[in-house]
């Protein structure tokens, strides 16, 4: 099979995989939009997921302090490879007693950048992103969260920053001052394209969430026929989001071995 290709992530030095894998699942099952149950794998599960994503080519990983306990399993399980990964985690939401909460201020954020290198057991982030709740202008232009995380830049903590934003017009902002925006593009949910093109006119890069809707667009990724009416194949949503001009990669939450290979090959064929 060929390789998984990288590509840059706009003006950093980051040289991500097109496809990244996200880790919700490593940590939390509560409150979550997949269309069918899952079980929260194992350690030894977890551990050959990441070495067959290693394998297949995959070298970024998405995390959350919002993920449960995925950051802290994943300080764990990728002991001895951090110059492997791009680690790419967030700040602004915890997810407590079944609850997401949500806090912005400069001083949460500076004790959520330190708690995540201590919970991923490691000197520094590759990218922090703000973990919107849906106000993406008034965090933006208001919280101070954005000058926080380039005062931790300029630190040397965090080589990255950006944001998982949840409207239009935060993302349009965010691409004006961050360097990477994480923004829902798929076949069914195509309202930030705009972004996208905005962003590559700003040298932003972006990140993609829900490619496949979350699992509830195509078999391949784990969607339940039955409950979608547009169901499409891994390679029919890869294409539309990794050959859209200015995505740099998009995040992946499967815990199927299966799902992980057929997705990774899906992407080498439509990347070319």
């Amino acid at each position: 099979m060929n390789t998984l290709p990288c590509r840059t992530l706009a003006n950093t030095d980051l040289e991500l995989s097109v496809l990244g894998l996200g880790s919700v699942k490593f940590g939390r099952d509560q409150q979550v939009k997949y269309p069918q149950h899952f079980t929260i794998p194992s350690d030894a599960e977890v551990k050959n997921l990441l070495a067959q994503a290693q394998e297949l080519g995959i070298n970024y990983i998405d995390t959350a302090p919002a993920y449960g306990i995925a950051e802290q399993r994943l300080g764990k399980l990728l002991g001895g490879q951090r110059k492997r990964w791009i680690i790419v985690t967030k700040v602004g939401e915890e997810f407590i007693d079944g609850q997401s909460r949500y806090d912005f201020s400069p001083q949460h954020t500076q004790t959520s950048v330190e708690r995540s290198l201590r919970r991923l057991a490691t000197d520094y982030l590759d990218m922090v992103l703000i973990h919107s709740d849906g106000n993406d202008l008034e965090i933006l232009q208001r919280q101070g969260t954005l000058e926080k995380l380039a005062e931790l830049k300029r630190s040397g903590l965090i080589r990255a920053i950006g944001i998982s934003s949840k409207t239009v017009a935060g993302g349009l902002e965010a691409s004006k001052h961050c360097d990477a925006v994480m923004v829902t593009y798929n076949l069914n949910e195509r309202d930030e394209a705009e972004v996208i093109d905005h962003a590559f006119k700003n040298n932003c890069g972006v990140l993609i969430k829900k490619a496949f809707a979350s699992g509830h667009l195509s078999a391949a990724s784990g969607g339940n026929q039955e409950q979608s009416q547009n169901q499409y194949s891994a390679e029919a949503c890869l294409d539309f989001v990794l050959n859209k001009t200015g995505v740099t990669s998009a995040v992946i939450g499967t815990i199927n071995p299966k799902h992980l290979q057929e997705n990774v090959a899906a992407a080498i064929k439509v990347c070319g």
